[in-house]
């Protein structure tokens, strides 16, 4: 039975993103949802150092029209920090996460929407390593070090994913506002994805998406410490299976 969304909101978690941020809005206002679905835009600053808040702010004013929501925090807590505080604010029936460089396409979000209008998902993942979109050539050890995050999150949770770090994460709203998430940086991705596969009945999607990687040079944040604690959260939350 296809699915009804009025409303699907993008979560965006920010942090010195002064130069990318008007870029991705601007990217996101241009798209056009499926079926008339609406969209609403929460912003979240992480404490950002640099001029990220008054860019976003000004961008709002000038952008009436959008439904955007601004919320800043106090102090850097992290990406996943971030999500919480937007994933606990949103209203739409479905939400999705949207980093705010320009790694990822928000011209694909009805990709990702497709298999919950047809009323079969209740979760998609976009990966990075199916399909036949774009996807920027960058570091070998970078995607080994995903690929293997993915395998060891796969053997915790009995899913076959191929891209369990994506950014882009499609949730029935009410399902993921109901699982208790702990970690603030980017142990998020594994947590997360230990929580929902133990949700009785729940159906996971996986599609293909494009990818425009950055360099350290250009922004990328994650690193190899990073890893080690995704390594952690998915002893902890997948094979510990702690909540």
């Amino acid at each position: 039975m296809a699915e009804y969304i009025s409303k699907l909101s993008i979560v965006i978690p920010v942090y010195n993103e002064e130069k990318t941020i008007h870029f991705i809005l601007n990217k996101i206002k241009s798209v056009t949802l499926a079926e008339g679905i609406s969209k609403e835009l929460l912003v979240i600053d992480d404490c950002s150092t640099d001029n990220t808040s008054s860019v976003i702010l000004k961008y709002i004013d000038k952008n009436k029209e959008l439904d955007i929501k601004f919320y800043k925090h106090k102090s850097n807590l992290g990406k996943g920090a971030a999500l919480k505080t937007g994933i606990g604010k949103a209203t739409g029936e479905y939400l999705i996460i949207q980093d705010a460089d320009l790694e990822y396409d928000p011209n694909e979000y009805n990709d990702l929407l497709s298999p919950v209008l047809s009323g079969n998902a209740d979760v998609v993942y976009g990966s990075r390593f199916m399909g036949s979109n774009p996807h920027r050539i960058l570091f070998f050890w970078h995607t080994i070090g995903n690929k293997f995050l993915t395998f060891l999150s796969n053997m915790a949770t009995n899913l076959n994913l191929t891209d369990m770090e994506t950014c882009y994460k499609l949730f029935k709203t009410e399902l993921i506002q109901n699982v208790t998430l702990r970690e603030n940086r980017f142990g998020f991705e594994p947590e997360i994805t230990a929580k929902i596969s133990r949700i009785p009945n729940i159906r996971i999607y996986e599609v293909g998406i494009s990818y425009y990687g950055r360099t350290y040079e250009e922004g990328k944040k994650i690193n190899w410490k990073d890893g080690i604690r995704a390594i952690y959260c998915i002893v902890k939350y997948g094979f510990l299976k702690i909540n």
